[in-house]
């Protein structure tokens, strides 16, 4: 039985794999960043955002290396809503932080988070 579940799980993520249709990583110190573009089981497209960060623990010949990752998945519906809250944001920071009204958000507004830890 256990080796039916180590089989069932290494064929799931060689599956997962077979989602990607597009992949780009952007390396920024100890971090990276992946945009993974992918397909669902409907055959629609996604974004799948991964943030990778390199973690050391322990000095010298004990150090240990690990990896803490963080995911979003951006549907194609909220392309245009998130590129224009991400612009704003950018705008913000680059404008020096000055007193900018938060936009308020409309009850038809929808948000939808998948968190994979």
């Amino acid at each position: 039985m256990l080796k039916d579940m180590e089989d069932f799980k290494k064929k799931s993520a060689a599956e997962n794999d077979k989602e990607i249709v597009f992949s780009q990583a952007i390396k920024a110190g100890k971090r990276i960043y992946y945009l993974d573009v992918k397909k669902n089981r409907k055959d629609e497209m996604f974004l799948a955002i991964t943030e990778s960060k390199k973690i050391v623990s322990g000095e010298g010949e004990e150090s240990q290396v690990s990896f803490e990752k963080h995911k979003i998945f951006l549907y194609k519906e909220d392309f245009e809503k998130f590129m224009t809250g991400l612009q704003q944001a950018i705008q913000f920071i680059n404008e020096g932080e000055s007193e900018t009204p938060l936009p308020e958000a409309t009850p038809t507004d929808e948000i939808k988070i998948d968190i994979d830890f």
